[in-house]
């Protein structure tokens, strides 16, 4: 049964259909809001707040077909808030903390030595973690689109549609997401070929 079959049961007044949306859209939804925040806990309460949001507003989403992105919609806006109420640490990339810096506050980023397998970057436990801490170095407005193309293979008319921006500035924010990216990860010693592995 697709999403439009399983919002018209659940108006009907089936709330077990629901609970199947959730079962469907649960991980991508959590994965979203972890990346975009950065945080395990918060990311499961998050997540948690976003689906009571849809399952108190679903009778009122006309179109059943934009239900994903109306999804996405409610994950953004909720990460937004929590971003400004906790006050996540962000850089600019000026301010990126150096793998060495280990003494001054900032994310300790954890590298192989010199002396070890240079090898042990690569492992995917090791790049997606450098990854996770570059995304949350860009700006919000650049992160949000890359989480959104990259890991959940949006088109860019659907990200425009839950960001509700034209497609153009979408393009823009993903090629200057993707360019800060890079520039964050080849500061911490990780090529775009070692990226490719994980993107």
């Amino acid at each position: 049964m697709n999403d439009e079959s399983l919002i018209r049961e659940f108006t009907a007044g089936n709330v077990a259909a629901f609970n199947t949306l959730v079962w469907r859209w649960e991980k991508p939804i959590y994965n979203f809001i972890l990346r975009y925040i950065g945080d395990r806990e918060q990311a499961k309460d998050v997540m948690q707040r976003c689906f009571i949001r849809a399952y108190k507003s679903l009778g009122k989403l006309k179109d059943h077909t934009r239900f994903s992105s109306w999804l996405y919609q409610i994950a953004v806006n909720l990460c937004r808030d929590e971003l400004k109420k906790k006050r996540y640490t962000t850089y600019s990339l000026s301010d990126v903390p150096d793998y060495n810096d280990c003494d001054n506050g900032d994310p300790k980023i954890v590298l192989p030595d010199g002396e070890q397998d240079t090898t042990r970057l690569t492992h995917h436990e090791n790049l997606a973690e450098l990854l996770q801490k570059a995304l949350l170095a860009i700006p919000e407005e650049q992160r949000v689109v890359v989480i959104m193309k990259q890991y959940h293979g949006m088109k860019f008319s659907e990200i425009a549609a839950v960001l509700k921006m034209p497609i153009n500035t979408i393009k823009s924010r993903m090629y200057y997401g993707l360019d800060a990216l890079h520039s964050v990860l080849q500061k911490w010693g990780v090529d775009r070929e070692d990226l490719s592995y994980e993107m």
